[in-house]
């Protein structure tokens, strides 16, 4: 699982550096691919987002959005990451309440990270990052039930897609879609 997860951190890592686009975000959105793919192959492989990888990837990122926003002069993005990391998290944690065989709490703890970077990005990209997930999610269902690969009661991992839905997002905002 660790080669694995280096292959894809090194791939995010690329990502990140091209999507931020030469900035004081960089930094931030950086950690958040790396700690993201690292969740992505353990929550794929166990269904757990660890609290040892998701809290201090979500407390670097916050770290590294204040600095951002203070040393590149934008406390409007600050601010929009702060009120995209509140929206998702609780829409995130309203789906969790009301079926918690579900969304679990580790997939809240990631709406707040994910809501909060992809905010910074514009409310364009938190919105993409709130919806693409279930879009990504179900048609990957859909295939797997019409393959037989899976029947109504197969569990999956949805912090995978949460974060292709957020990479997704971000790529848009990027290229301005």
């Amino acid at each position: 699982m660790r080669r694995r997860a280096a292959v894809v951190a090194a791939a995010a890592a690329a990502w990140a550096v091209w999507a931020s686009g030469p900035g004081w975000s960089t930094p931030a959105l950086v950690v958040a691919a790396v700690g993201g793919a690292a969740l992505g192959v353990v929550d794929a492989r166990t269904h757990r987002l660890p609290n040892a990888l998701l809290f201090p990837t979500a407390a670097g990122v916050g770290v590294l959005l204040v600095l951002a926003a203070v040393a590149g002069g934008d406390l409007g993005a600050l601010l929009r990451a702060v009120l995209g990391a509140t929206a998702l998290g609780l829409g995130y944690l309203l789906l969790h309440l009301l079926d918690r065989s579900g969304l679990g709490l580790g997939d809240v703890k990631l709406a707040v990270l994910l809501g909060a970077t992809s905010a910074w990005y514009g409310w364009g990209a938190l919105a993409g990052a709130a919806l693409l997930p279930f879009l990504v999610g179900g048609l990957v269902a859909v295939a797997l039930l019409v393959t037989r690969r899976a029947n109504r009661r197969t569990a999956l991992a949805f912090g995978p897609y949460m974060l292709l839905g957020t990479v997704l997002a971000i790529t848009a905002a990027r290229l301005g879609a």
